[in-house]
């Protein structure tokens, strides 16, 4: 039976600061001299167990008491290299690759020419260093704004995480800006982590974001735009009152992160949620606000599901039954379900499930159960991690932004001065024809980067067959293409009782009867390394079949100390439907998208061979029992502009 967790009513006062600061040590459980209570109450197999207060002390310096604006700050050097953001009460944040034996693997001599190759042409990333979650997109006076948790003083992450901000007239041509909010109060003097924001009705924006203090409590702090007249947003001022909330009772100080965009409520008022755990059910805090310096902790959750542990950048946006345009967050009625999201830091992937929230009783109810938040659909079954949405105005669509962390070492970073992109930017959609599950696809302005378009139709390859796609340069791609198994080999294929699984096969080099097929990418002339991405189909009791959509990273390199899993999940086919698969290629990163972006795969790859002049495409057909036939769309794909100068954008 699953933990059943009540809150009760638990209305919130924020912590003072300035010249009316509490001394050393107040615990955040006790505001104006009066105790707050909390109860967290689980029923676990019929056993009543009261969950244990956990008071976070705090530790601060005080201020003049005015508003604070952004300040900088001297580097620090780079620490040991270690994993990442545990010990400070975040996900891991640096990649570790399973070990064959007790060894490590050894560090790939890499040289500059193939470092260099690695940099991304068309996905966002900054200028240098290190970079992770996406924080507070939004749509605001003709640009949009992309914040993100940056490190300044290198490539890998730190303890002095601030906000990078950029902006862009059609999210893939970007232009860099100042630093937005750095590491300068007690409130976040150990990071400006990630935080979302809020387009009131009269168009001003408010910005929450958890801080982790002095300390290493996680808190909640309120940020504005300085002028808000300024279409770039360049300054930000602090909420001279932060934090304006703290962990409450029953929360441990390093469970308590990441608040969504806010929605209004029938009342008026402005919700929103924050992610937590209880022991290993992850949790979702709800809050209720007139004016983002007060705030009500609700009876109850949003939602929780057990064993998922803790939810952090959890994410909730209504979705279209029967449109095509994204929703209004705050949007709810006939027609509209809820999607809820959370980044789950025990195995760090984003699950998703769809539902039906009722803002009366503040719950959300998944659809169905057995594919619940955390048991059930991911985003994306690659490298794709902290993602967080925003409804852009400008089109009447939601759109979605994600982190893709490096799967090499510390080290490469290190020497090559950089550490991650930013995912190309997705919109998101209800599938109507399955009724169970979005659909993601790449931003349209993506299109424009297309050139040299190679196309190849109706091509049969023989199983055992690998065919070569003469398209000049691989490293800059967007590839469209469908497949079609021959009719005969589905019928006279016999029924199988196989089960199958990407990460657990044998990837690209086993055969089956009906697969693998696909395309190998960022393969060199040898095929000494490739990036296979393909289907798989079985063929069940009864003739029923099912598909898998996988990418192979098991030969992509032969570097020894990057990711070499196999990934990928069952995709969703209908009678009558080709297969299809929309891959982009960008150099070291590579999404793919098959079905209409039922399932998507990102992966992260580091040839040392297929890169430049040597990155080939292929088009292979490892099945035994059946022949394909495939008709592709290859276009090259030009660079995005990218600017490090602002000046001329104020004019």
């Amino acid at each position: 039976m699953e933990d059943r967790i009540t809150i009760s009513h638990h209305p919130y006062t924020p912590l003072p600061d300035g010249d009316n600061a509490p001394s050393s040590g107040v615990s955040p459980a006790t505001q104006n001299g009066r105790r707050r209570s909390l109860k967290f109450v689980l029923v676990l197999s019929g056993v009543l167990a009261v969950g244990l207060i956990m008071g976070a002390m705090f530790s601060f310096s005080t201020n003049d008491g005015g508003a604070v604006k952004m300040s900088t700050e001297s580097p620090e050097k780079i620490s040991e290299l270690v994993g990442r953001g545990v010990s400070e009460g975040v996900s891991m944040k640096s990649f570790r690759r399973p070990l064959l034996g007790n060894e490590p693997p050894a560090n790939f001599p890499w040289n500059s020419n193939a470092l260099s190759w690695q940099r991304t042409a068309f996905h966002f990333q900054p200028t240098k260093n290190w970079m992770n979650d996406p924080n507070g997109p939004l749509f605001y006076k003709g640009w949009y704004h992309l914040f993100y948790q940056y490190n300044r003083d290198g490539a890998i992450w730190g303890k002095k995480i601030v906000w990078g901000h950029a902006v862009s007239r059609d999210l893939i041509h970007w232009n860099h800006l100042p630093v937005a909010m750095v590491t300068d109060q007690w409130y976040d003097v150990n990071g400006v982590w990630t935080g979302s924001a809020t387009i009131l009705p009269d168009g001003q924006i408010v910005m929450l974001y958890t801080g982790s203090t002095n300390e290493s409590v996680q808190v909640q702090n309120l940020a504005y735009p300085a002028d808000p007249s300024d279409p770039l947003l360049i300054e930000w001022i602090k909420y001279p009152n932060n934090p304006v909330l703290v962990p409450p009772p029953g929360i441990d100080f390093k469970d308590f992160r990441d608040p969504t965009t806010a929605w209004l409520t029938p009342e008026g008022m402005w919700r929103f949620v924050i992610g937590s755990k209880l022991n290993k059910t992850g949790i979702s805090l709800v809050y209720d606000t007139v004016d983002f310096k007060n705030f009500t902790l609700l009876d109850g959750l949003l939602h929780a599901v057990h064993g998922t542990g803790m939810w952090e950048c959890v994410d909730f946006y209504p979705i279209s039954k029967v449109g095509e345009n994204g929703l209004d967050t705050s949007i709810n009625g006939l027609g509209v379900k809820h999607v809820m999201k959370a980044s789950l830091d025990d195995d760090r992937n984003d699950y998703y499930a769809l539902g039906t929230y009722d803002p009366v009783s503040t719950t959300w109810v998944p659809d169905n159960p057995k594919m619940d938040v955390g048991i059930g659909l991911r985003y994306d079954y690659g490298i794709y991690y902290a993602s967080k949405t925003f409804y852009d105005s400008n089109k009447k669509r939601r759109v979605l932004w994600s982190w893709i962390k490096e799967t090499d070492s510390e080290l490469s970073d290190i020497k090559k001065g950089w550490a991650s992109v930013q995912g190309i930017p997705r919109t998101i959609l209800f599938d109507h024809k399955t009724g169970s599950n979005l659909l993601q696809w790449p931003v349209e302005e993506v299109n424009k980067l297309r050139s040299n378009k190679t196309v190849f139709e109706n091509l049969e390859v023989n199983g055992g067959a690998v065919v070569p796609l003469e398209i000049g340069l691989g490293s800059q791609l967007d590839i469209t293409a469908e497949f079609e198994v021959d009719k005969k080999s589905l019928e006279s294929v016999q029924e199988s009782n196989e089960v199958y699984d990407c990460k657990n096969s044998m990837g690209a080099a086993g055969r089956g009867a009906l697969g693998p097929f696909g395309l190998l990418i960022l393969a060199d002339e040898q095929l000494l390394e490739q990036t296979p991405i393909y289907f798989y189909i079985v063929k069940g009791s009864g003739g029923d079949l099912k598909t898998f959509f996988c990418a192979d990273h098991s030969r992509s390199s032969e570097a020894t100390d990057v990711d070499k899993e196999i990934y990928g999940s069952i995709v969703p086919v209908l009678r009558g439907e080709k297969l299809t698969v929309r891959i982009l290629v960008d150099h070291s990163i590579v999404e793919s998208f098959s079905q209409g972006g039922r399932t998507c795969i990102t992966s992260r790859v580091y040839p040392t061979k297929a890169i430049y002049n040597n990155a080939k495409v292929f088009l292979f057909n490892n099945a035994t029992e059946a022949k394909i036939t495939a008709s592709l769309n290859i276009w090259q794909m030009n660079t995005a502009q990218r600017h490090s100068h602002f000046t001329e954008l104020m004019m």
